[in-house]
């Protein structure tokens, strides 16, 4: 479907350690196995033993582990493939946390994550090794991401700030074009970007020399940020991440978590994480001062909706739920 046979790497290639998280979505998950299949293998005939992956079920309760397990049999793939059980459903990073644990105990250079709905196309994987091989201080780097339908999906972003919360917010074009280097999802970069300041963990290489200085994904983040922060906290450390247009996914959104279903409540969880990162990251202040304003957007933009008959752009009673989020975690 996306793979490609072709082969990239030489014989100096890292030794990658892959990580796939399940929940609940078995025969997805096999799916994109498929697609990095491919690429272990072409790393591995050139250098016997140097990728590998690990699929870790989280907690999932509903056959997926041993769905998962036959998978890889009937695949002939259990000489390269692992499947483990994390014990509960802990989130994302506390996930992909099992598996990193692994790649640094086992002493792979570099971890690999990749989503259980996105699907690897040509060389990606080889590609962003290649990149971080030519650029040492390059500790994270993620690739070009679009849907199973050929649109592009952002895959550079800048840090969420106070600006960023009063541009998503309010929603109006020219606030939005003056702040636009504020804005977190950046353009769709053409070409290969050094110096970005996140990028997503749909498709992301992490030295495992990154996760040694600066420590794993922040499991209080249940789901979103988590990325952002570990990316934040390589940078303050001073790697440089990295944008690799050349290496290419296809990423179905929210297939795991529903996301784009704007007919429900706000997620708790997306709540929790945000006031946690700029908690993290600005402290309370700051905080409070992101909430005012983006409150105060959410409320304006939710008039000019009505009186200019725009569609629904947020989760059923958002402005409320965020309220009262912020009055029970101040």
């Amino acid at each position: 479907m996306f793979a490609s046979t072709r082969t990239i790497v030489d014989d100096g290639a890292m030794r990658v350690f892959c990580c796939l998280l399940n929940w609940r979505t078995a025969e997805m998950t096999l799916s994109a196995l498929d697609t990095l299949l491919v690429e272990v293998r072409a790393i591995n005939a050139i250098t016997p033993d140097a990728a590998r992956v690990c699929i870790v079920d989280n907690g999932s309760g509903d056959g997926s582990e041993e769905m998962l397990r036959a998978g890889v049999n009937e695949r002939g793939a259990d000489d390269v493939v692992e499947v483990v059980q994390s014990g509960k459903n802990g989130g994302y990073g506390y996930g992909n946390n099992v598996a990193l644990r692994t790649a640094i105990a086992a002493g792979y250079d570099v971890a690999y994550l990749l989503n259980s709905d996105a699907f690897v196309e040509g060389t990606a994987l080889q590609t962003l090794l290649a990149h971080l091989q030519a650029h040492p201080r390059v500790g994270i780097a993620g690739g070009y991401i679009h849907g199973v339908d050929g649109e592009p999906h952002p895959g550079a972003f800048h840090y969420p700030t106070i600006w960023s919360e009063i541009e998503g917010s309010v929603r109006f074009a020219p606030l939005s074009k003056l702040l636009k280097d504020k804005i977190v999802p950046r353009p769709v970069p053409t070409t290969t970007e050094l110096g970005v300041d996140w990028v997503p963990g749909a498709s992301m290489v992490i030295r495992t020399a990154v996760l040694k200085d600066i420590g794993l994904f922040d499991e209080t983040f249940f789901l979103y940020y988590e990325e952002t922060d570990l990316c934040h906290r390589a940078k303050d450390a001073g790697w440089d991440i990295a944008f690799v247009r050349e290496a290419s996914v296809a990423h179905i959104v929210g297939a795991t978590t529903g996301v784009k279903n704007l007919k429900r409540r706000t997620p708790g969880y997306l709540l929790d994480s945000r006031r946690h990162y700029f908690l993290k990251h600005h402290g309370r202040a700051y905080l409070w001062a992101s909430n005012a304003v983006y409150a105060a957007g959410l409320a304006s933009f939710r008039l000019r909706r009505r009186l200019q008959g725009k569609p629904e752009q947020d989760y059923e009673q958002a402005l409320r739920d965020f309220v009262v989020h912020c009055v029970k975690h101040p």
